[in-house]
């Protein structure tokens, strides 16, 4: 599996649970595998279907995502192919036929098709070695994308009742994950349950106040990456989508009311990167694979945190830093609650409510958002700052909130505790609206006692107040306040009340980690153009040639030979054959035109961390340490050998990190001068060159701190005897 995995996909190491997991299909065991968006959940039987020796059938919902995953295995050299509503009938009569002939080794199907009984009959003349059953949660009412046809698979699975089956999914709560083992029928399965945490996303809940402008300046902050806006209706999705236009920014709406033409164009020019902003509903986002999303926002309340986990998990899948911001309103809850209201079913209706309380708690947390989340899936998170969410990252302040907690609880109490927070609000803030005035509200001692608090502010007092348990939420038609037992007794005995709030809650966004990347970001951007040209030529998403992990390996090693371009992570034997002579071709000519001596200086390693060298030195290395050591200079050895001074230096570097001295003291800087280098090496934690000249400036050339680097690792090398001589022959 080990050289599966690097011959085809390129990588050297699983990912955490994969190596249990296909364990267990290869075993001929049931399983069942939940691990978060990005951990790797199509590895887990792609890998097992390239060691079976028949057919592996992979049952998705996601029509729109199977083109790609087809794609992208067969750009790793893995014959696969899919069946579904957008093929012909000729195309799919013909993808049959190949199938029939053997050689396929991954077919996907979504799960309406695999249960009418012509595919069936299809199925029972095919070499079926494995089942995979992907976004399994869609099997179970109690999941948040429930799909009736997923009930109809456990009738396939009897049918192939001597095959193992997988079913995987990335949000399951407990009770979702016993549904879908008893839905499935899977046989005293394996399960493997893998965290929830997803540690490059940072999560913010911002107050929807002036939610255009706030949006605007997050968009800014991520000008030019991808990024999806969820909205709960149709109409919200094309006039926040024409409102970004307006103002310059390119979006396009996607919703169930447009035309299947109209969608499937924008998803893919969202996927291909000529689209950046998507403004959707919740209909868009589940077929999309797309590794290098950067925020997602929830511009209106989602319905449940199952779906909420489920739609910010389509960021950042690529591993890296992205943002999920939501923005919510009182207003929101009872909208949401007013439909909830219109539900007959009364099972159902209080499935919605209690989905739409958890919701309002996440919003309304003054602890860890991460934390909250996490738990509710069924994970213990001890920490309480996860550094990862607005809570925790936003420096926030303690204030003695016994006064205006007390004008509050009085308030509800004046008005009967029959009225809604919005109503309350109104009395405390002195506005004499209608409903106020026909009520004689206006006539309280309570009227107007909070005049100088604002109504965002009064709005999440009275969430603080409900999280700390004094006040409760009544459900009904129409949703009412009342003190709980707590809050009476904290009323009758004046008790101190100290609360927490963000010093700064309009930052427009959490802010994600600073640190610099660890690789040459101008030639990761000449890639990434490379990576696009290539796949505009294909018809395939940029993501299906290389991902983005892989091309920041490649700027941070530079390979610039066919059996280095072997060494980056994510190029297996098919991409190698394929692509490595484009890429290679731009970074050498990148390494020449800038003059990187830290990438010529050593071939076998260009990461900071740096490996030694074979042990064996070639007889053109020897020499130039030779001449070296007898007291030439560079120049002298360049014009003798007829090589440049920068493969000069990487013979030097060479012959030390293979433990060869050689004698530098006559090329090295004026002691001073080699002080101050050495200084920035040790302060920077570098051995890259170019930071460390970013530190000293321009009057330091990369020549003289390549050689005081090369100097230092001698140094180093000095208390490990016993050291060859340049004269010395290779060691065995």
């Amino acid at each position: 599996m080990q050289e599966l995995l690097k011959s085809h996909f390129g990588f050297d190491a699983f990912l955490p649970l994969q190596e249990e997991i296909i364990a267990s299909v290869m075993g001929g065991r049931d399983t069942f595998a939940l691990m978060p968006t990005g951990g790797g959940k199509s590895l887990c039987y792609q890998l097992p279907a390239l060691a079976l020796s028949g057919l592996t059938l992979v049952v998705s919902p996601l029509i729109a995502l199977m083109k790609d995953q087809v794609d992208g295995l067969k750009a790793d050299g893995i014959d696969a192919a899919f069946i579904n509503s957008s093929l012909s009938s000729q195309e799919m009569s013909s993808v049959q036929q190949q199938v029939r002939r053997g050689g396929t080794k991954i077919l996907y199907v979504a799960p309406e098709r695999v249960t009418l009984p012509g595919f069936q009959r299809f199925l029972t003349g095919l070499d079926v070695s494995l089942i995979a059953i992907d976004e399994a949660h869609c099997i179970s009412e109690w999941g948040h994308d429930f799909r009736p046809a997923y009930r109809e698979l456990k009738g396939v699975r009897q049918s192939f009742a001597d095959v193992p089956a997988i079913a995987l999914t990335a949000t399951a709560t407990k009770r979702v994950r016993e549904d879908i083992l008893s839905q499935l029928g899977l046989r005293q399965p394996n399960v493997f349950i893998s965290s929830f945490n997803r540690p490059n996303l940072t999560y913010a809940v911002e107050p929807k106040k002036d939610a255009l402008a706030a949006l605007l300046r997050l968009l800014d902050k991520h000008r030019g990456e991808s990024a999806i806006i969820y909205c709960a209706s149709r109409r919200a999705t094309e006039e926040t989508a024409e409102a970004l236009s307006e103002r310059g920014y390119t979006a396009e709406p996607y919703h169930a009311g447009l035309e299947p033409e109209v969608r499937r164009a924008t998803q893919e020019r969202f996927i291909r990167d000529q689209i950046p902003i998507v403004v959707a509903t919740i209909a868009f986002g589940m077929g999309i694979d797309k590794p290098d999303i950067r925020l997602v926002v929830h511009y209106d309340l989602p319905k449940s945190l199952e779906g909420y986990y489920q739609e910010t998990g389509r960021a950042g899948r690529d591993g890296m830093p992205s943002e999920c911001v939501l923005y919510y309103s009182y207003g929101d809850k009872t909208k949401q609650e007013f439909f909830i209201n219109q539900v007959e079913d009364s099972d159902e209706q209080g499935r919605a409510r209690l989905k739409l309380d958890q919701m309002i708690g996440l919003c309304t947390l003054q602890t860890c958002r991460r934390k909250f989340l996490l738990e509710y899936l069924g994970e213990e998170w001890p920490e309480e700052n996860c550094g990862g969410c607005d809570v925790c990252l936003l420096p926030r302040e303690e204030y003695d909130a016994t006064e205006i907690a007390q004008k509050v609880l009085s308030a509800v109490v004046r008005t009967g505790e029959r009225f809604g927070a919005g109503h309350v609000i109104s009395v405390l803030l002195g506005a004499a609206t209608k409903n106020v005035v026909s009520w004689g509200h206006d006539q309280l001692s309570v009227f107007g006692i909070a005049s100088q608090n604002s109504s965002d502010e009064l709005k999440e007092l009275f969430a603080s107040l409900g999280s700390k348990g004094l006040l409760e939420t009544a459900v009904g038609q129409y949703p009412t306040i009342s003190l709980s037992p707590k809050g009476r007794s904290f009323l009758k005995t004046r008790d101190s009340l100290v609360l927490t709030r963000a010093i700064n809650p309009n930052g427009g966004g959490s802010k994600l980690g600073s640190g610099g990347p660890a690789y040459d970001v101008k030639l990761f951007n000449q890639l990434s153009a490379l990576r696009k040209q290539i796949a505009d030529q294909r018809g395939v998403p940029a993501y299906v040639i290389f991902g983005n992990k892989t091309l920041q390996d490649m700027a941070r090693k530079a390979p610039r030979t066919v059996e280095e371009f072997a060494g980056v992570s994510g190029v297996g034997e098919a991409k190698l054959k394929d692509l490595s002579e484009p890429f290679v071709a731009l970074i050498s000519g990148y390494v020449e035109a800038n003059g990187l001596p830290e990438y010529a200086a050593s071939p076998s390693e260009k990461s900071a961390s740096r490996k030694p060298a074979s042990g064996i030195i070639g007889q053109t290395v020897r020499e130039t340490g030779r001449l070296v050591s007898a007291g030439a200079s560079l120049t002298d050895v360049s014009e003798k050998r007829g090589l440049s001074e920068r493969t000069i230096l990487g013979h030097l570097e060479r012959l030390v990190e293979s433990g060869v001295h050689v004698d530098l003291d006559h090329l090295m800087p004026a002691p001073e001068r080699q002080h101050q280098i050495e200084e920035a090496f040790e302060s920077s934690g570098e051995s890259l060159l170019r930071p460390v000249r970013d530190m000293l400036g321009e009057d330091y050339d990369y020549t003289e701190l390549q050689l005081v680097r090369i100097g230092m690792q001698l140094q180093q090398a000095g208390a490990d005897p016993p050291q060859r001589r340049w004269g010395d022959g290779p060691r065995g």
